[in-house]
């Protein structure tokens, strides 16, 4: 769920225009070897930001993450940096990132509290094109080679939860099974999270369980 401070980064700086959707990056010898989920990107390979985004949104690839953080601010450190000041312009009291991945380490941290207000802002400011990513359950990287590179997305409440477009799942030794869930009825929007749950099942029965009270205790008012 780190990506997602990541993700608001890349769009704001693709409102700035600094970096545009169809521009083609050249993979980094240092983002080729970040482990774990991941489209195994080569040095060298060019991919757009529009893939690398929906790499990170459907299948929270890392190597895309580390290699959109680069582009974005020039290197690694530097964007960790965007996002620490990010988080106190957010007002996060509970959060401190030292990679861009959400690996575990002892002083890489939140809340779900802070990871709602973190989903809240990026919805607020980039609603339209970061839920055309998360909402979708599958794509193909590669297109044009013989063997095309599948994704398929993380969040397994989409389908099965009325509304559900979103937004972004989660995963560590220590962490557990996270989710920071979005869905929409009604024009009502809300936002769930759950940490450390022991199994995918479990996060999913957390989340409905949150949504589900969302939508029988509020309603959208206009004023």
């Amino acid at each position: 769920m780190t990506k997602m401070m990541g993700l608001y980064l890349v769009m704001e700086a693709i409102e700035n225009n600094e970096i545009k959707l169809s521009d083609k990056v050249k993979c980094s010898l240092e983002a080729s070897k970040i482990g774990g989920s991941q489209i195994y990107l080569k040095e060298n390979e060019e991919m757009t930001i529009d893939d690398l985004i929906k790499s990170v949104c459907i299948a929270s690839a890392n190597d895309a993450m580390y290699l959109l953080g680069e582009t974005v601010s020039g290197s690694n450190e530097s964007f960790i940096n965007l996002m620490n000041e990010k988080a106190k312009e957010f007002e996060l009291k509970n959060t401190n990132f030292t990679n861009v991945m959400g690996f575990d380490d002892a002083n890489h941290y939140s809340t779900s509290f802070d990871m709602g207000i973190i989903a809240h802002n990026l919805l607020k400011e980039y609603s339209d094109l970061i839920l055309k990513y998360t909402s979708m359950t599958e794509d193909y990287l590669r297109k044009d080679e013989a063997n095309p590179f599948w994704l398929v997305n993380t969040n397994k409440l989409l389908g099965d939860y009325d509304g559900m477009d979103g937004l972004k799942t989660g995963y560590t030794h220590e962490a557990g099974y996270c989710l920071t869930a979005t869905s929409k009825r009604d024009n009502l929007r809300l936002i769930a999270v759950t940490m450390n749950a022991k199994t995918i099942k479990e996060r999913s029965n957390d989340i409905k369980s949150l949504l589900n009270y969302g939508y029988k205790n509020y309603k959208s008012v206009k004023i």
